[in-house]
């Protein structure tokens, strides 16, 4: 089973033309008119309790009327059929008690479904095995008073997917289809599953993946918006992504329309026939859906294009009539794109957004109040931590658990688990922050957005370094990346730069990484320490930060700021003014983040002229005396930091970001709904029962970073 040979003949059909799927089969077995007798069969006629409705056992107990519905998809113009498994896994199962089966359905499924298209000499066709989202989610809680709590972990939700993979795979899919994917946690969970599956099998199939929107806020039921999804699924470098089921093809079109500008595969599509009526039914003609989604054809907006629930065999067959002469979408020939990472929003570092903060303070290593409250176990104070560090600015929130008295893995899960219950917070992109492996990874079963890991390094040589970077780049994340070796830290410009070239043809060549996925942190360290071979670590941070964007095209840098002022803690006002100059001059070099404290920046036109001088004093090591000087100043300007007569840095923030914001993102449904039915309406159409009540401007770090850097309100 060839993954080139497959995908290089689907990709040929998706370049000549439209392509097809197939339409709804839960429609298609309810026009069957089944009963109890018809699902039990022989093999299941003692079987304790009632199996009608369970629609992927009739792939065994009535193959028959499976085979049939394939055939008249096929019939109908179909190009790809897909597999009835939508519900063959071990949690979907469980409410029948057949958890024993799902291998044996996913075997069958695929096999009764590759019989039918062996059938057809015409034109190619082929078989996608069809995996839908489990009856639970990754990513909400079920209990209200528990946002934190969680119906399965990652792992099982991975080993239920991989159970199912194998049989779908050994039954000979020719693609797999992730799909109606509502929480893109479970997804995630589901794409590792796949890849253990292809490296335990030694195969690789194409794989499609699409997501549903739950309503016209145009999010999944997780919250998430169309373009933060796919930042975040985009590492699977899917042969095809799109938009399926909850919405109507006349709902659904703004967001695939947004997705077709963004996406770098082909796109596809799969609406229901209108939205459902009263009785759950759905009214939609084929002439009505058809001339809708030959709209979206000759918009170039598709590639391929199907039916979800409500359809049928003549919905299919008037969608391919209605686009025979239309052609499909160009794809996209980009070679790269801006570096973006996702929570529930997305977060793109475009050439004008010349810096990105990241908050610190939920850090139980750089912050005593965050880790006090942690160890204490008092985790919703914590939470208003992280909440506090968004509102002040930080487009990014660094989370550390690394302490000796904790259970760090369990704290980070925790942690992680109450923000994702938190819209406000969760809309950022988190950077999961540990010196522990098994912390991380712990994070990144967590975390649905794509988030960054900070940190990895060659410190235990090449081929622990490229394992947890093929780890991370599994699980979706970019990766912070030390000037650290088997040597140690780097600390001239000469290692941080050899350091940080390695790295980096190792993450590309080997590792698989985008370079846009790579942060390099060259080291900030404390200056004015009194040791002579200090003096010159501002300078080397700086100008090895203009030599690794040179020699490492597309990726970025940052650093934990507050390092370079740990000489002065207890002296905010010169620690703000050290850091908002060091800044200043880094940011110029090409640093693109940085580990700071939002709320505590200030501006560097603001700084006095006198304190200035002392500061870049040592930031450039311009006199011998510099420390001596910096210290006999600081015992004058003691304090909390600067007391200005007009806004503070954070109000200017604020009112920049107010006065340039993008019109107001509506705000992810609330998470009611976890535990799901079987049914085609109600598993894949999942809504919550309300919104929630408030709407949240979208985040403009270049507006922070100019202020920033030029001083200016």
């Amino acid at each position: 089973m060839s993954d080139d040979a497959t995908t290089q003949r689907l990709k040929k059909l998706i370049e000549e033309r439209i392509v097809f799927f197939d339409g709804a089969m839960g429609t298609m077995i309810q026009r069957a008119g089944l009963e109890e007798a018809d699902f039990r069969g022989d093999r299941f006629r003692d079987h304790p309790g009632s199996l009608q409705g369970n629609n992927d056992l009739l792939v065994l107990t009535r193959p028959d009327v499976i085979r049939g519905i394939h055939e008249e998809y096929l019939d109908a113009g179909a190009d790809i059929i897909e597999t009835n498994t939508f519900n063959a896994n071990a949690f979907s199962q469980a409410d029948y008690d057949l958890q024993e089966v799902v291998y044996d359905l996913n075997v069958a499924a695929a096999r009764l479904a590759k019989e039918a298209t062996a059938s057809r000499a015409d034109r190619p066709r082929f078989v996608a095995g069809a995996i839908g989202p489990l009856n639970k989610t990754l990513s909400l809680s079920p209990d209200v008073d528990d946002p934190g709590f969680r119906a399965l972990t990652f792992d099982d939700a991975r080993e239920a997917y991989a159970e199912q993979v194998r049989g779908l795979i050994d039954g000979d899919v020719d693609l797999l289809l992730v799909e109606t994917i509502f929480d893109t946690l479970n997804a995630k969970a589901a794409l590792c599953a796949i890849d253990d599956v292809f490296a335990e099998k030694g195969v690789r199939l194409p794989i499609v993946i699409s997501v549903t929107i739950v309503d016209k806020s145009g999010r999944t039921l997780s919250g998430q918006t169309v373009e933060a999804f796919y930042v975040s699924i985009e590492h699977a470098r899917p042969l095809a992504v799109g938009i399926n089921c909850s919405l109507g093809a006349q709902e659904m079109r703004p967001f695939l329309k947004e997705l077709a500008g963004i996406a770098d595969c082909y796109v596809h599509c799969y609406p229901n026939a209108g939205l459902p009526n009263a009785f759950g039914g759905y009214d939609q003609t084929p002439e009505e859906m058809a001339e809708l989604l030959r709209g979206f054809a000759a918009d170039g907006m598709i590639n391929v294009i199907g039916g979800c629930c409500g359809t049928t065999p003549d919905h299919i067959r008037a969608i391919a009539e209605a686009v025979r002469n239309v052609p499909p979408r160009p794809r996209p020939k980009r070679e790269s794109h801006y570096p973006r990472f996702s929570g529930l929003e997305p977060l793109v570092i475009r050439p004008e957004t010349t810096f990105i903060m990241v908050g610190e303070r939920t850090n139980v290593t750089g912050s005593t109040k965050f880790r006090k409250l942690i160890t204490e176990g008092d985790y919703p104070e914590a939470v208003s931590v992280a909440l506090q560090q968004v509102r002040n600015g930080a487009n990014i929130i660094d989370i550390n658990m690394d302490e000796g008295m904790l259970d760090s893995e369990q704290a980070m899960t925790r942690f992680l688990n109450l923000i994702g219950a938190e819209p406000e917070i969760s809309r950022v992109p988190i950077m999961i922050d540990s010196s522990k492996w098994s912390v991380l990874e712990a994070g990144l079963k967590c975390v649905q957005g794509k988030a960054l890991v900070n940190s990895i390094s060659l410190k235990e040589g090449e081929a622990e370094f490229l394992d947890k970077a093929r780890r991370v780049r599994l699980y979706g994340a970019g990766a912070v990346v030390m000037a650290f070796d088997e040597e140690g830290q780097a600390d001239t410009i000469e290692r941080k730069v050899e350091i940080c070239a390695r790295a980096y043809r190792i993450l590309v060549e080997e590792a698989g990484f985008a370079p846009t996925d790579i942060v390099f942190d060259p080291n900030v360290f404390a200056v004015a320490t009194g040791i002579e071979e200090h003096n010159q670590y501002a300078i080397n941070f700086i100008e090895a930060t203009k030599q690794i964007k040179e020699r490492c095209p597309g990726a970025l840098i940052s650093g934990g700021v507050s390092n370079l002022s740990f000489s002065f803690r207890g002296n905010n006002r010169v620690r703000e003014a050290m850091h908002s100059a060091f800044l200043y001059h880094a940011i110029k070099a090409g640093m693109d983040l940085g580990i700071v404290n939002a709320g505590q920046l200030g501006v560097y036109g603001d700084i006095p002229a006198d304190l200035l001088e002392h500061v870049e004093d040592i930031l450039f090591d311009r006199r011998p005396d510099a420390t001596e000087r910096m210290v006999e100043l600081a015992e004058t300007v003691k304090g909390s930091g600067k007391k200005r007569s007009g806004p503070s840095m954070k109000d200017r923030l604020l009112a920049e970001r107010a006065a340039n914001a993008e019109k107001a993102a509506p705000a992810p449904a609330a998470p009611l709904i976890t535990d799901f039915t079987n049914s085609e309406t109600s598993s894949r159409v999942m809504r919550p029962l309300l919104p929630l009540p408030l709407t949240r401007e979208r985040s403009t770090p270049s507006s922070r970073a100019n202020l920033l850097m030029t001083g200016l309100a």
